[in-house]
């Protein structure tokens, strides 16, 4: 009975232990098993963000090359336009200092290098005539009707047969090689006539005329150029007053006014002279200048301005 008390009494403590252990290993199991599942789940997680982030790295790295290099390129134009502005300013304070420091010459009548180009249609002599005034604007009429009629023109001869006898040349008064090339591209002048039209005037006579006062351009286009190209050349022996003031051709008119004003030129002596000379009466106070012979076919009618 004892034996059978104890007997039980170990078997009844053996079934609670077997009890216990299975309580305990459901518990872990359950349990366990839960936590287990989190912690996994959280290291799956992880590796999926993990990889995300791995393949997102390249494309991160591009971005912000190209953000780099435009950023980079804007940089450098803006330089480049602010070198380029302070390279203007520069130039141009350069030339203002320039201006301001050296004189600036004049400008001067251009002439070209090589005589117009046109037919020759004959030779036109002339013989100015009356004073200094009326001699330089009969010039400048020859000029024009040279020009119009498309002839050579030989360097005027001034008047030496007037009572104040004076001797003196075109070439003693006037610039002859500036006068000859400022008109170069306008109407071709010669100091001297050709050898063989000399030789041909040697042999015949030269064809003399006085041409008709205040004539316009037809009467030279068909009263005196028939007669050049017959005799090759023609001498006018009077040069006043022989060209109209109106009812001009426009280009007749400016021709006129650069040859007074432009290519008549006196020679560098006479305007030294006439430097000086108003320059002693500049010294003196002011004074006036008087021309005692104001004819018409001076200034007040020479048409240009």
């Amino acid at each position: 009975m004892d034996k059978t008390k104890v007997a039980g009494f170990e078997e009844s403590e053996f079934e609670e232990e077997k009890v216990k252990q299975y309580k305990m290993e459901h518990y872990l199991n359950h349990f366990g098993g839960i936590k287990v599942d989190r912690i996994v789940g959280v290291f799956n997680f992880k590796g999926e963000r993990l990889t995300s982030l791995i393949i997102a790295q390249p494309k991160l790295c591009r971005l912000k090359l190209f953000a780099f290099a435009a950023t980079t390129i804007l940089i450098l134009s803006v330089c480049a336009v602010q070198l380029s502005t302070l390279s203007n300013i520069m130039k141009l304070r350069v030339l203002m200092f320039r201006s301001n420091s050296q004189p600036i010459a004049p400008p001067q009548l251009q002439t070209t290098e090589t005589e117009r180009d046109y037919e020759n249609n004959g030779y036109l002599m002339v013989s100015s005539n009356g004073g200094l005034n009326q001699m330089r604007a009969g010039i400048c009429d020859m000029v024009a009707i040279a020009r119009f009629m498309n002839v050579t023109l030989i360097v005027p001869e001034l008047d030496n047969t007037s009572f104040w006898n004076d001797r003196s040349r075109f070439e003693d008064v006037f610039d002859v090689d500036y006068f000859i090339s400022s008109l170069r591209d306008e109407v071709r002048i010669l100091k001297v006539l050709p050898h063989n039209q000399i030789r041909r005037v040697e042999i015949a006579t030269l064809y003399s005329m006085p041409p008709a006062s205040w004539s316009n351009m037809s009467y030279y286009d068909q009263m005196i150029l028939p007669r050049i190209k017959k005799y090759g050349v023609v001498h006018f022996t009077k040069t006043d007053a022989r060209l109209a003031n109106n009812g001009i051709p426009k280009e007749v008119q400016e021709l006129r006014c650069k040859a007074n004003y432009k290519a008549l030129r006196f020679t560098p002596p006479i305007e030294e002279l006439g430097k000086k000379i108003v320059r002693i009466l500049r010294e003196k106070g002011p004074f006036l200048v008087l021309h005692l012979r104001y004819e018409m076919d001076m200034l007040a009618f020479s048409g240009c301005y």
